[in-house]
């Protein structure tokens, strides 16, 4: 699925025109295996979207003159999108072949590849879907660790499966844009280690307006523009 968020007035997550929106279009590839015998639980198959982005931000190829780093920045220069779609069986080897990173949850494994133009996708990704991505939780999940990042889902939207793991990217990646390098090393160095839940309905409100990175959808799929769908609480960002 293929989303874009806004921020603050200067973000690249703007939904109102700007002078992003005249710069070539990219977006950043998401693949998530989902075999039919055994799909990942959604909420592994999202927190493993969310370090597949962190991943990708921090791997030495998308940075200075990495062999992917021109992508990246001419992706950041633009809107961020996103893209989530699935594969199984021939489609995640054929996905696989092409140059990415793929990145391991429980069960989960989100393969992540360098942006490409809107209109320039690789045919062996370009053919995959981006619908029946609908996953869910066998148990609900335990309790996030405090000490942990926690992305907060809004409890008041339902999202597909596909919609919340390019939400929980954004949320990320908003994170590790505000981190000192400090931390982002300590978090870069942990695995990405963290959790995304659905916050707690009375609790919202308090974390829409503590300052920390928040999400608003531009309204393109399943929900309305401006919607508040994602709070990156990092502990460094408190």
């Amino acid at each position: 699925m293929s989303h874009e968020v806004t921020s603050s007035a200067d973000s690249p997550f703007r939904s109102e025109p700007s002078e992003r929106d005249q710069a070539p279009q990219f977006v950043l590839p998401l693949v998530v295996r989902i075999e039919k015998a055994a799909p990942p639980a959604r909420t592994d198959a999202m927190e493993t979207a969310a370090r597949a982005v962190l991943v990708m931000l921090s791997d030495e190829r998308a940075l200075g003159d990495g062999e992917w780093a021109e992508a990246v920045r001419d992706w950041q220069d633009a809107r961020i999108r996103k893209v989530v779609r699935r594969a199984r069986g021939a489609e995640w080897r054929r996905a696989e072949a092409l140059p990415g990173i793929t990145v391991s949850g429980k069960n989960a494994e989100v393969r992540v590849f360098p942006p490409v133009p809107l209109d320039g996708w690789p045919k062996d990704l370009a053919r995959l879907q981006v619908s029946g991505t609908d996953l869910d939780d066998p148990e609900p999940p335990v309790a996030a660790d405090p000490a942990l990042p926690v992305l907060w889902l809004n409890p008041g939207l339902g999202m597909s499966a596909g919609k919340a793991m390019a939400q929980a990217g954004h949320a990320a990646q908003l994170a590790w844009w505000e981190l000192p390098d400090e931390e982002r090393a300590a978090w870069r160095d942990s695995g990405f280690a963290l959790a995304v839940r659905t916050a707690d309905p009375a609790r919202w409100g308090e974390l829409t307006s503590s300052g920390l990175p928040l999400v608003r959808d531009a309204g393109f799929t399943e929900i309305a523009p401006g919607s508040c769908t994602v709070v990156a609480d990092h502990p460094a960002l408190r």
